[in-house]
């Protein structure tokens, strides 16, 4: 399509590139791309074609006016420096599948090691596009660092393989309505001894250390917006009827901010109100459904700032902690809730970091949520803004980790057992780095109401250890940031005393509250909310068909804590294991417990599912059962106060 006339007016005048440019809109949308065959597929993949997540991909701040620049792109692999000489208007050789990892076999690329990368595609605006309106390009997230040019001009840079970020691209664009989009990305991963947030991967898969993620991995997309235009919204609203909300705009003026609140699944009016942007204010909203796992109630609004329209939601709902009957509990909506979910890890055999479809997405939390599961612990990575929204509507509470470094020590319940590469926070710089995207994590994510908890380290990977603790400070700058969550400061392991819990990690029995403890943790401390953040983990062997056929990963498969010889047995041992939970929580002071994990990751056979999806191991009827009984024992247990006192003062002894 071209611009209309009065469209053209306010663009820059044509560049040199128009010519080579509409060459190379004809190989970009040619039909070269091919599916790789990878290790393992799932029922989702043959039918991701060329028109992959499609959904508007940021459903807290909605415009109408978009367009999805999803789809194959071309693609080649690059050199360090090869930034200074972007490519435009030459054909990058191979088509990828966007936004799929480079490594992934929906990408179509399944390379390794693409630590440099050239991304190439073309786009026009809508003529229908309002005229004098600004163009904003965004990006869901790419892994690590993104350099962006249009039309051979470098536009932006940004650093972090997990956040959103977006640019304003009218005066960059052509004015024979063809665009070239150059990203140069830069992805480290785990190589020499460079130290970035990253979670689980690894160049060098081995057992719980997994294939990495590299390139452009969320959705790309374009809006039209205003000159003065909303940039980000922060939300909350409490159990009482307190919306706290604060409208940023471009101008960073304060201009009026008027809000409509409808009711659940209606155009009907529930409330307005208005305010202030680039500032918070409060307002009240009157006897509100509250949100809940049992009750997800959700309401739209929207909010209107000169003549930018934005839609977005909002759940009415308190996380807080406070004593029941001797005993620090989470709370919501001011009554304890016992926490249970599974430790999400987020992989998917065919996109690597990103699942192949919103239906394949929501396909694993339907399948917690049917069995009970009323929390998940989303485990060092971040998700697709459309995750977040899911598990707002299902009714699924997240404890949200950041994104961890690498290791520092060797990792395992020994201390040495699992052999990957690590590497200490050496310097100020990768401290203050790590710092820097963890308030970004908060920022960009406070507004879900589904989240209740911020993790700030898991088992010490990348936590400093030899200097003043640095989750002390970590866990005041994220209270500052968001102070209507709890905070984990430190799951598993070295835990100097830091936030709202006590968290213990221990396969594959719990330790959840109780008098005793083993290497790695520490004596439970009883002013802080006891938590299991890790336990289970037992595998079950299957069949080549549902096996990451990697041969490195299923030779490590006797790595996992405990093979049990079928699924009759996996289904007892579930049930021993469940049974010992319950009984920690009838006699001591657990409050939550994270089973590991969701699915099987490559090398890993210890999934509800498997990592193809294809088969859930839980017997469901005994599942729910024993699920259903942890909460009834909690909620029991909260009205008996005799073992938690004699407990306290044993502790208060010591």
């Amino acid at each position: 399509m071209r611009f209309s006339i009065a469209f053209v007016s306010w663009l820059l005048p044509a560049t040199a590139l128009a010519t080579s440019n509409s060459r190379v809109l004809k190989r970009a949308n040619d039909t070269d791309y091919v599916l790789k065959k990878g290790p393992l597929d799932t029922p989702w993949t043959e039918k991701v074609g060329t028109n992959p997540w499609p959904e508007y991909p940021r459903p807290q701040l909605q415009r109408s006016d978009w367009k999805n620049l999803n789809g194959v792109w071309r693609y080649k692999n690059a050199s360090a420096g090869d930034d200074k000489s972007p490519p435009s208007g030459v054909v990058l050789p191979e088509p990828v599948l966007v936004p799929f990892c480079l490594e992934s076999a929906l990408s179509g690329v399944m390379g390794s090691h693409n630590i440099w990368s050239w991304y190439q595609t073309t786009f026009d605006v809508p003529s229908s596009w309002t005229a004098g309106n600004r163009v904003i390009l965004n990006f869901g997230a790419v892994d690590y660092e993104a350099t962006v040019f249009i039309n051979g001009n470098q536009t932006t840079f940004h650093r972090g393989g997990y956040w959103s970020f977006n640019v304003d691209v009218t005066d960059y664009l052509s004015a024979n309505g063809t665009n070239e989009l150059l990203v140069f990305v830069y992805d480290p991963t785990d190589k020499d001894n460079i130290q970035i947030p990253l979670g689980k991967q690894t160049l060098d898969p081995s057992h719980i250390f997994y294939t990495p993620c590299s390139g452009i991995w969320q959705t790309v997309w374009l809006e039209s917006t205003p000159v003065e235009h909303v940039t980000q919204l922060d939300l909350s609203a409490d159990m009482n009827g307190e919306v706290n909300m604060t409208v940023h705009t471009s101008s960073n003026s304060s201009t009026l901010v008027q809000i409509t609140i409808y009711e659940p699944h209606s155009t009907d009016i529930k409330a307005t109100a208005r305010g202030r942007t680039n500032g918070a204010f409060q307002f009240n909203v009157e006897s509100p459904k509250l949100w809940s796992p049992s009750s997800p109630t959700l309401y739209n609004i929207t909010v209107k700032v000169g003549s930018d329209t934005i839609q977005s939601y909002i759940g009415f709902r308190t996380i807080s902690h406070g004593v029941i009957n001797g005993v620090n509990r989470p709370l919501l909506n001011g009554e304890f809730i016992f926490l249970f979910g599974t430790l999400d890890q987020g992989f998917w055999p065919d996109g690597i970091y990103t699942p192949p479809s919103r239906e394949a997405m929501i396909f694993d939390l339907q399948t917690l949520k049917n069995v009970g599961y009323n929390m998940l612990r989303k485990h060092i990575k971040v998700e697709t803004a459309l995750f977040y929204q899911a598990c707002d509507e299902l009714g699924l509470m997240l404890i949200q980790d950041m994104p961890s470094l690498r290791p520092s020590v060797p990792v395992g319940p020994a201390l040495g057992d699992c052999q990957v590469k690590t590497q200490p926070v050496a310097n100020a710089e990768s401290q203050a780095e790590f710092d820097r995207q963890l308030a970004i994590l908060i920022e960009q994510h406070k507004s879900y109401p589904s989240i209740i908890t911020w993790v700030i380290y898991n088992e010490g990977w990348g936590q400093a250890h030899d200097r003043t603790h640095p989750e002390f400070q970590l866990t005041d700058l994220v209270r500052s940031l968001d102070p209507t969550r709890l905070i984990d400061s430190v799951t598993g392991w070295f835990d100097f005393g830091a936030g709202d819990f006590h968290d213990n990690h221990h396969y594959p029995d719990p330790q959840c509250g109780t008098p005793w403890y083993s290497i790695q943790s520490t004596p439970y401390d009883y002013k802080r909310i006891a938590f299991q953040g890790e336990f289970g983990g037992i595998g079950h062997n299957v069949s080549e068909d549902h096996l990451w056929k990697v041969q490195k990963a299923i030779n490590e498969i006797n790595g996992t804590y405990e093979i049990d010889a079928n699924l009759d047995v996996w289904n007892e041992r579930a049930h021993f294991l469940l049974s010992e939970l319950r009984g920690q929580i009838e006699k001591y002071d657990c409050s939550g417990a994270v089973w590991t994990q969701t699915t099987d990751v490559e090398g890993e056979v210890n999934g509800m599912l498997t990592y193809d999806r294809r088969l859930n191991r839980m017997d469901q009827v005994q599942w729910k059962r024993d699920i259903q009984a942890l909460y009834d024992t909690a909620a029991a247990r909260a009205a008996n106060s005799t073992t938690v006192m004699q407990m306290a003062d044993t502790l208060e002894g010591l």
